[in-house]
């Protein structure tokens, strides 16, 4: 159960209505929860209790998910469901796993990312991605000389950056997560992948149901 009171959807800034009509319909999670990745849907609502706060973490998903971003989608989930592991959230752990199968990698990698150091599935670029993660969040950001020059044989300094700054939001995430006992993160923390669909966690999905649900929520007809 969350620590914090939820946000109905009648009480929500105008910022989070297109938001919770991509997630949930019509529904109001408080009353109906549930995601189609199997989450109740509570980071939402919990989140929305401070609007700016909400459109910032928002804002940082978009971030992320721009295609304008350099650094390669596959390298970007490796980070983020290594942290996940890395800070103990089973909410950004599972809902990652599911993304990485979106960009492109398979089963065996996603298995293996927490032991990605014993397992020969990885390439160069993947085990220097998966190495500074670890230094990021479990050495909290003491990064030897060597994982940073295996990151740069592979990656540019403006990917790094990116890289660096999906990461660290990640951590934040799963720690704000396990804190306010979100999602997955209300029940002990063992980190498996919860049952869901996959397909909502896509880049273009959310494109382009986010602009369905902005349509909706002006008034404008819903073309498909």
């Amino acid at each position: 159960m969350p620590r914090l009171r939820r946000v109905r959807r009648e009480d929500l800034h105008p910022g989070a209505q297109p938001v919770f009509q991509m997630l949930f319909g019509d529904r109001d999670p408080v009353d109906e929860p549930g995601t189609p990745t199997g989450s109740p849907g509570d980071w939402w609502s919990t989140f929305a209790l401070v609007p700016d706060v909400f459109d910032h973490a928002v804002g940082g998903i978009a971030l992320y998910r721009s295609p304008n971003r350099l650094l390669d989608p596959a390298l970007r989930e490796l980070g983020q469901t290594r942290v996940g592991w890395c800070v103990g959230s089973r909410f950004v752990y599972s809902q990652h796993r599911k993304a990485c199968r979106t960009v492109g990698i398979s089963d065996e990698k996603i298995d293996a990312i927490e032991a990605w150091e014993t397992a020969d599935c990885f390439d160069d670029a993947e085990r220097a991605v998966l190495a500074y993660t670890d230094a990021l969040s479990i050495q909290h950001g003491r990064v030897p000389d060597g994982v940073f020059e295996a990151l740069r044989a592979d990656l540019s300094d403006e990917e790094i950056l990116e890289l660096t700054y999906i990461v660290c939001t990640y951590a934040m995430h799963g720690a704000m997560s396990r804190a306010l006992r979100l999602e997955f993160d209300a029940d002990p923390p063992v980190l498996v992948e919860q049952p869901g669909d996959e397909e909502s966690l896509s880049d273009e999905h959310t494109r382009r149901e986010f602009r369905r649900a902005l349509k909706l929520v002006e008034g404008a007809p819903d073309d498909g």
